[in-house]
């Protein structure tokens, strides 16, 4: 099965507008589901159903002694750059809790031959289809780089399988574990 950690966000009303100006632009987008929303602490790919107990035990490790944090979604920007606009995301900040999970995760992991990735916390929001649209693509996102779209509560990650479907990736939790 696909897979990845993630903590999950949803339909955050901040978010949900900003994709609607985003649609707006009459740009090619691929917005993400509003209750797909989602921070990706690590990325697993293909991982057989003999796996999840381990990766639940590296989760549960990677959370000991990390309490109930806050993440704020502020700034706006786009992957690799504004020359080149593939992903479209708003950043996730909080006090360092995401990028210590994410990185006991990403060691606990790398002996079972999962690569190690630097940790960007971000919420993707779009991909981008072709160049249609792009100059107010971008200018919305300039418009949008320094705001601050709100916070939620973190209370666990969870371990999710994506189905890929024509409609769209379908997000299922495998295994949830609370802070």
């Amino acid at each position: 099965m696909r897979s990845f950690v993630s903590i999950d966000v949803g339909a955050l009303d901040t978010l949900v507008e900003l994709e609607g100006e985003m649609e707006k632009t009459g740009a090619s987008l691929k917005l993400v589901e509003p209750e797909n929303i989602h921070i990706t602490l690590k990325f697993l790919g293909e991982i057989g159903e003999d796996m999840v107990p381990e990766i639940e035990g590296v989760m549960r490790e990677a959370a000991e002694g990390v309490e109930p944090f806050t993440v704020t979604f502020e700034g706006m920007g786009a992957f690799p750059g504004m020359n080149y606009v593939r992903v479209v995301w708003v950043g996730a900040k909080d006090g360092g809790e995401m990028a210590k999970i994410s990185e006991r995760i990403n060691k606990s992991l790398a002996p079972h031959g999962f690569k190690k990735e630097s940790f960007k916390p971000h919420i993707t929001l779009a991909r981008v289809k072709s160049a249609r649209g792009k100059e107010n693509l971008v200018s919305l996102i300039e418009r949008n780089a320094g705001r601050n779209f709100g916070e939620m509560g973190v209370e666990s990650i969870r371990l999710k399988k994506s189905e890929l479907r024509k409609e769209g990736p379908v997000y299922t939790t495998v295994k949830e574990v609370r802070l």
